[in-house]
């Protein structure tokens, strides 16, 4: 008997494959495999991101604040997954509400209407979700670095929270979804492949205005406040740069020509940038430093962020070159008017995200611009959309301005920003944390 059924066991097996045949070649066609993997990929390289900022801003306070600084992109890994998860997704790229202040989506709460989607471009959404979540996470971590050395944890936590709910997620939506109105302002929309206006401007302004509310460090300018080990922040600063590729060439949600296009510009970006801080100490200081350089990497790729997707190299190499001399003006006017943003969060992110944003546009390849006067119906012109460039600027660098003083202030009056003379004085590891980061007793 059992003969008998093996016998017809190949028969039954093709009768099997060709019933299930269709249905499984329709799920493979429906996940685009190659462009899932690299989101995968794009999406662990920005996650990277955050404990590399985390080391390229611990290096560069003193060192009885070190763990403290570190302490505020990690927990921003925690408050701003939490919030992504539950809201922040739903009100980023959900339809307009409230007059398309900011989006809504109830099947995106806790993305529990997301389970089976898969996205046009070929990837399950549950990736592009969490790919966009970890912009939501460096974001707010950013701007702690206008601020380090004197705020409460407690109150940063809070703040963040806030600021994610009512800054991030609403720009996010203006800029990246599809009813967003700075999505559809011009022939083709402001443009921002990467997080210009959405990350780094919208970051670097509120971390200018959180330093000028909250006041400079005790002690500053006067008392000697070196770094605590330039080893790491060149560490962190070199993890950044490796996780800017997911960053940026993540962001054309392919895995082609487009992908190519942003990675490569991002790689151009922040070598002329580094490139340009050298020269530019050299002939300033007469010596090119170490700080110098990161400075110079990072400018190179803030300023590429918006404009990866639509320069071609010798744009991105003019953008990165821009960047360093504008970041590095940025910086000798901060200490000539004397204000302590601690470690130029709007120096290299404000400033540099606002000249990629405005100076793309004279770098901007043909195909976009002759598919933008298409879409227009006639002609677009580089002037045209200079004037969408900058009225976007505008509106982010007005919008996180507002909003960021707003919380500033109901965060300071529920439970106090700034730190205790005290406290400030002992260190926030010790402070806020009972713990040091090298160990030791009276650390400076």
């Amino acid at each position: 008997m059992l003969k008998k059924y093996l016998g017809k066991f190949p028969s039954l097996l093709l009768i099997f494959l060709l019933i299930s045949t269709p249905s499984l070649a329709a799920d493979s066609a429906a996940i685009d495999t190659g462009t899932t993997a690299w989101m995968l990929v794009s999406t662990a390289l920005v996650l990277l991101m955050v404990p590399g900022l985390a080391m390229f801003y611990g290096g560069l306070v003193r060192t009885k604040n070190v763990l403290g600084t570190m302490m505020h992109s990690f927990a921003a890994m925690g408050i701003m997954t939490v919030l992504w998860v539950a809201v922040g997704y739903a009100m980023s790229f959900g339809p307009n509400v409230l007059g398309g202040w900011f989006g809504w989506n109830s099947d995106y709460v806790f993305l529990a209407g997301i389970d089976n989607s898969i996205m046009d471009a070929g990837v399950p959404e549950y990736v592009f979700s969490m790919f966009q979540g970890k912009f939501a996470i460096i974001t707010p971590a950013l701007i702690a670095g206008a601020f380090a050395e004197r705020v409460k944890f407690k109150s940063y936590c809070l703040f963040i929270a806030l600021w994610g709910l009512l800054v991030y997620n609403p720009l996010c939506h203006w800029v990246w979804s599809e009813g967003g109105f700075l999505f559809n302002l011009g022939a083709d929309g402001a443009i921002d492949f990467a997080g210009g206006t959405v990350v780094h401007i919208s970051a670097g302004v509120s971390g200018l205005i959180a330093a000028l509310y909250l006041g400079a460090r005790r002690g500053f300018p006067v008392t000697n406040m070196p770094p605590s080990n330039l080893v790491m922040t060149m560490i962190g600063g070199g993890l950044l740069w490796v996780g800017w590729f997911g960053f940026n060439a993540g962001s054309s949600v392919a895995s082609g020509l487009s992908t190519a296009q942003a990675l490569t510009a991002t790689q151009v970006a922040a070598a002329s940038g580094a490139i340009a801080w050298m020269l530019i100490e050299l002939w300033h200081q007469g010596k090119a430093t170490a700080l110098g350089i990161m400075s110079g990497i990072l400018a190179g790729l803030v300023a590429v962020t918006p404009a990866a997707g639509v320069v071609q190299p010798f744009g991105a190499f003019c953008l990165g070159i821009f960047a360093s001399i504008f970041c590095y003006l940025a910086i000798l006017l901060k200490n000539k008017l004397g204000y302590d943003d601690t470690l130029d969060a709007f120096g290299i992110h404000g400033v540099g995200g606002i000249v990629g944003a405005i100076l793309l546009t004279f770098f901007i390849r043909d195909s976009w611009m002759a598919n933008a006067a298409e879409l227009a119906g006639g002609s677009w012109t580089i002037w045209q959309q200079l004037g969408v460039q900058v009225v976007a600027v505008l509106i982010a660098v007005a919008y996180a301005s507002v909003l960021t003083l707003i919380l500033l202030y109901v965060v300071n009056k529920l439970v106090g920003f700034r730190s205790d003379p005290k406290e400030e004085m002992q260190g926030l590891d010790s402070a806020y944390h009972s713990e040091h980061g090298y160990g030791m007793l009276n650390p400076n």
